[in-house]
């Protein structure tokens, strides 16, 4: 390899000396050749040539062979032509007075920079039960996933694909994301309302006792956090006769049998079906999950 293209000096015109007599040789020129030089005096396909100390030797090397060579790897951003007017998204680099436009995962391979991936972690103080954090992110947001249990009081879950939310004990809980803009938006979005659920849902605070609590306890309980979730989602909820909920919205108001049947009644159609779908989300998070918390 003629490095520098101009075999002038240096080691690389040493061993043209000592080989180029024999014709088992090559010798490859990258680039062009500068008149005067001893690549350019051999592309002639002399029969011989000068050595540095003068001497005359025979060049038996075959010259003036072009030679192709291949490589696998491609540009992703290069492997479909975006049409007219297509979006296309990467990373703008700009290297002395040209641009281009790669995707992350090439930026190592053609150029000197690299990216590195930075995890973020946030714990967060909750005393409420886990399961109603889970039920509440699932009436906000689209995509909340359960994953296997990891030996804690509540499974873990990911929102969004992006962040994902863990029971570290009675008093706290955790977020895990990978830092980037959407994934930060999810999960400012998530500690505004694990802190919106301590403040609004009352804390049952439940004493330890030998003997088993009775059934009429238990619905005390559940009704206290139907209410304070109902109050969460329309505001204006009172107790009213028979123990039926008055949920009042924007002048229209609805009654709520929370007790037996369950049944809505409003002359606001809109009203009594949002009431209805709201109960029933709340009775299936409510049953399943512990309602004891400390």
């Amino acid at each position: 390899m003629a490095s520098p293209s101009g075999l002038q000096s240096g080691l690389s015109r040493q061993l043209f000396e000592i080989w180029c007599s024999d014709k088992k040789n090559a010798c490859v020129i990258p680039g062009n050749v500068v008149e005067g030089t001893l690549t350019k005096t051999i592309i002639n396909e002399p029969k011989e040539v000068t050595l540095m100390n003068g001497i005359t030797a025979s060049l038996n090397m075959q010259n003036c062979q072009s030679v192709e060579m291949y490589f696998n790897y491609e540009k992703r951003l290069a492997e479909k032509t975006p049409e007219v007017g297509e979006t296309v998204s990467g990373l703008l680099v700009k290297k002395m007075f040209t641009y281009q436009i790669m995707a992350p995962d090439d930026l190592h391979v053609f150029s000197q920079l690299s990216t590195e991936n930075i995890s973020q972690r946030i714990t967060i103080a909750y005393t409420c039960a886990f399961g109603v954090l889970e039920h509440r992110l699932k009436q906000i947001l689209e995509s909340v996933e359960s994953l296997p249990n990891e030996e804690s009081e509540g499974p873990p879950f990911r929102v969004h694909e992006r962040l994902t939310v863990k029971y570290e004990s009675e008093k706290h809980i955790s977020l895990h994301w990978r830092s980037d803009p959407i994934s930060g938006m999810v999960s400012d979005s998530v500690v505004a309302l694990v802190l919106n659920i301590s403040r609004e849902i009352p804390k049952v605070v439940v004493e330890s006792e030998e003997a088993t609590k009775t059934e009429e306890e238990n619905n005390k309980k559940a009704e206290k956090v139907i209410h304070a979730l109902l109050v969460s989602l329309f505001g204006d909820v009172k107790f009213g006769e028979n123990g039926k909920l008055v949920i009042s919205v924007d002048g229209n108001v609805a009654h709520l049998d929370n007790k037996q049947s369950g049944n809505v009644e409003s002359e606001n159609e809109g009203l009594k079906e949002r009431v209805r779908v709201a109960f029933q989300r709340i009775q299936n998070a409510v049953k399943p999950i512990s309602l004891s918390v400390s």
